[in-house]
């Protein structure tokens, strides 16, 4: 069996008195990714901050290659496991390349020196992301398309073996989230732990694993050749979608119903 890179059990979150995540216990493992899907309001954010380290549970825990997540000091931490909010954090009068350089702070530090090995993963994660074109551009330049890119290639820069990226594809044309997709595929290959919160349902089902929310709860965990994962799917969504198998054996797409 593949080894564990990040572990939850039993995780409690409660926001405004409201359990948002309750009782969830999963495994991100090596060579894997997996998409967090579910209806809006599902806890699949919060739940992803968790597992990164920047919302404290009530109750449960996470672990990281074995160790509770709070014990890893905080520079060691963030070189194992790379973050990419919703929002998109980023702020200030700073270029394009020099936000992805910020990739590479757990691992030369604040007053470190920038190494050529640090030029190179900048440059790649800048390759991967086709953010060449506009790297001595403002971030309050760019359109909110070239701004994902930015973010995402920042948090590829770090070369962490466990990436944690919420709604990644937002803003992102067809033709970028097919790229950024295959990128995601890549790294996972190589040995990765990958979980992407979703909103695409239909990009969702391409992904190793399908972990489906629904009020804090998980409602099922699985391949989506699983046809009780794509029956929890259907359900969490009301019965507004189906999902139907096209072109090659594998491959699945979900369609809104009239």
């Amino acid at each position: 069996m593949t080894a564990e890179a990040l572990r939850a059990d039993a995780l409690e979150v409660r926001l405004g008195g409201r359990s948002v995540v309750d009782g969830v216990s999963l495994a991100l493992r090596h060579g894997e990714w997996a998409a967090i899907v579910g209806p809006n309001g599902a806890g699949k954010s919060t739940l992803l901050s968790t597992l990164a380290g920047l919302r404290v549970p009530e109750s449960g825990h996470v672990a990281l290659d074995g160790r509770a997540l709070p014990a890893w000091p905080v520079r060691e931490r963030a070189r194992r496991l790379a973050w990419m909010s919703q929002q998109g954090e980023a702020e200030g009068d700073i270029s394009a390349h020099d936000v992805v350089r910020l990739g590479r702070l757990p691992h030369h530090g604040l007053f470190g020196a920038f190494t050529p090995g640090d030029a190179a993963a900048v440059e790649a994660a800048m390759h991967e992301t086709e953010c060449e074109g506009f790297a001595t551009r403002r971030l309050a330049e760019l359109s909110g398309g070239e701004r994902q890119r930015v973010l995402l290639a920042r948090a590829l820069a770090v070369q962490a073996n466990v990436l944690l990226l919420d709604e990644p594809t937002t803003h992102l044309d067809a033709p970028h989230q097919r790229a950024l997709l295959r990128s995601l595929v890549a790294r996972a290959r190589a040995g990765a732990a990958v979980a992407v919160v979703l909103h695409d349902l239909t990009l969702a089902l391409g992904a190793d694993r399908l972990v489906v929310l629904a009020a804090g709860r998980v409602c099922a965990d699985g391949p989506a050749g699983d046809a009780s994962v794509r029956a929890a799917l259907v359900e969490v969504f009301d019965h507004a979608i189906e999902i139907v198998q096209i072109g090659a054996p594998g491959r699945w797409v979900a369609l809104p119903v009239a």
